[in-house]
Parts: structure tokens; sequence; C-alpha cells
């Protein structure tokens, strides 16, 4: 048995002249929930589609539990599916929304009725059976969706922005639940969203997307602390990006230029000296001090701007023509003109080219 319960297998999806995938190749694990993101038009919902049949792709092959379904119709590639809109029958009832799945497939009546309240209870519902969608809330809205999805004990879960409809506390609950259920049952998922927190808090590993291509496959942390383009890097979470030359490469630590200031990162593969690049670093690692109690790698500026984020503060400081984002600690307080010295931890620093992050070496 493949370790693999998705396979996309080099998929192009074209609409007219707009290529919608790319090239694709992805794989899933068995039992984890992986994670498309990416920004509106980037090709997750395509590459979705095609995993479920709504889709044929131009190119490549996409593989289920093993086997080629690329010309396989939806209804017969065992997958459940929750939308955004919850799609419910606002004339049915929770029990009889959840049912429905098994009537089109000729489930028996008695083994409908069990497998619905088996379902029910495992999402805490079974005491809105006889509920219409209209008398749920939002939350319990989208329980029902995924009960309905899951009633059936497809091979794999798919959802589709399922939260996007719900209020930000509301969608923070249901990330747990969606977690926790899917743990639970043990199921294949593949979560598609262009939130990236929802993601990093979601999933076993990430797939971002842009432009139709897959930019990088990883874990949150991976694709958090380890971008492997600048794409990634910008998408994920804040980051400054810091024009540089290469001055001097020493052993595991490369030199940088910075106008006239020297700031040391570790050595990356392939670089010449006289080399333009991109040093990057996520705000909340850089360090802010009064200018006097300025050291290495410390570039000079000043506060531009200061904003109140309550356990934090959010600064813009500016540097020969540029500025770069700074957030401390509620305590660390800086006024705006202030003369200030912003460190940048070496090991917290990443080299970046057009073609995306260098490895360290």
């Amino acid at each position: 048995m493949s370790d693999w319960m998705i396979e996309l297998d080099d998929i192009t999806k074209r609409y007219g002249e707009l290529v919608a995938n790319d090239h694709v190749t992805l794989r899933i694990r068995r039992g984890e929930l992986m994670t498309l993101l990416g920004p509106s038009g980037c090709g997750k919902t395509t590459a979705l589609r095609c995993i479920t049949g709504q889709n044929i792709p131009d190119a490549g092959r996409v593989l289920i539990d093993g086997k080629d379904v690329t010309d396989v119709p939806t209804h017969r590639r065992e997958l459940g599916m929750v939308f955004q809109n919850f799609a419910l029958f606002p004339h049915m009832t929770v029990f009889g929304n959840v049912e429905f799945p098994l009537m089109i497939r000729g489930t028996g009546k008695a083994q409908r009725a069990e497998m619905v309240m088996e379902v029910l209870k495992l999402i805490r519902l079974e005491v809105y059976a006889r509920h219409y969608p209209r008398q749920l809330s939002g939350g319990q809205q989208q329980r029902v969706g995924l009960a309905r999805a899951l009633v059936y004990r497809p091979k794999v879960l798919l959802l589709d922005e399922p939260l996007s409809n719900l209020d930000a506390k509301l969608r923070e609950e249901m990330r747990f639940e969606i977690r926790d259920l899917q743990r639970r049952l043990g199921i294949t998922a593949v979560y598609v969203t262009h939130d990236q927190e929802e993601a990093l808090a979601l999933s076993d590993r990430v797939a971002v997307m842009n432009k139709g291509r897959v930019q990088q496959v990883g874990t949150p942390a991976e694709i958090y602390a380890q971008p492997a383009t600048k794409f990634v890097a910008d998408f994920i979470g804040l980051s400054d990006f810091i024009p540089a030359r290469v001055a001097a490469l020493e052993g595991r630590h490369v030199v940088l230029a910075i106008n006239a200031e020297r700031i040391s990162v570790p050595a990356v593969q392939g670089l010449q000296a006289g080399q333009d690049v991109l040093l990057f670093i996520r705000p909340n690692d850089v360090q802010i001090r009064p200018a006097a109690e300025r050291r290495e790698n410390c570039l000079l500026g000043t506060i531009a701007k200061s904003t109140y984020l309550g356990d934090k503060f959010d600064y813009r400081v500016a540097i020969d023509g540029m500025e770069v984002r700074v957030q401390t600690h509620g305590t660390d307080r800086f006024e705006i003109g202030q003369q200030v010295a912003i460190h940048l931890p070496c090991e917290r620093c990443s080299i970046i080219l057009e073609s995306g992050v260098c490895p360290a070496t």
C-alpha cells in the first residue's frame, strides 16, 4: 500500500488562455491534513476540483488511494466535500440533510438512521436532529455540513474555504473542531484557504500556491521559518526585505553591505562578492534599542510611525530612504522622531535571491 492517499501528477488545467494549474505535482499522505494556501486566483480551488473530478485536467493524472481516477466521475471517487456556503437544504431537518447522501447511494432506512445518529453524536449535534438549518447558528450549520460529508465514510474529506462565512471568533473555534475531528477519524483531508493563520493553525503540511504553481510544500514551521521563495516569505506572516550587496564571504558567514553598514548573516551556497541580494527577517525578530546602545549587526534609523497593538508596538523605522518594520513587546516604547538602532540577529536573517531563498550551508 502506498503512503500517499492523493497524488496530483504534473497536472495542467487551462481555462482558455488562462493556465490555472501549471504542471502541479503534489502528494498527500494518508491521514494528514494538507492545506492549499494562496491568494485569489492562485489555482488552489482548481487543484481541489481536479481532485473532486469537477475539473478534468488537460494534462497529468490524479490518483486516489493508488488508483488513477483522472477520468472517473465525482460520485465514484469516495470523497466527502464541505463548502463555504454550507449548501444545506432549508426544507430538510438536520437529520434529513445528513441522511441525504446515504439516500442517493441506496442505503437501507435502518442503516441510514444508525449512520446519521452516529455522525451527529460525533459532532455533538444529536439533540438538534429535528431542527431546521434556520434554527441553527452559523457554526452549527457548518458542523452539519461536516456531518453530511462524513456520514458515508469517505476516503478523503475536502474543504473549500469552509469558514469564510463565519465571524472571526467562530472561525477560530471551528478550526479546532475540524482539526480535532480529522485527527479522531484519521481521515485524509485537503483544506483550501487564503487565510495564512488558518493554514498554520490547522495543517500537518501546507502547499503554498501562486500563479498556478506550487511554490513550496512543508510543515507550518518550515513554511514560516524557512520560506523557499520571496513570494512565500512575503505571503506567510510579516516580512522585512532589505536590499543589500555581498561585501565578503567569511566561512560560515556572509557580510552584507547595507549602505555604509555591514551586517553578518549565515552563509549560503552560490553567492559571489558584489552580488545584489535581499536580507529577509521577520519584524518580531528585529530588536530595537536607543541609538546610544548600538552594537554589531545594527542599522541606525529614526522612528517614522508607531502603532499600539495592545500586547505589542508596531514601529516603522526610516533608514536611508527605506522603512523597516519592527514589532516589540508593549513595554518597549519609542517616540516618533527618536533615533534608534535596530539589531538584526545573525541567526534570524536569511538571504533571498529573485529565484528564492538561498539554503544555508
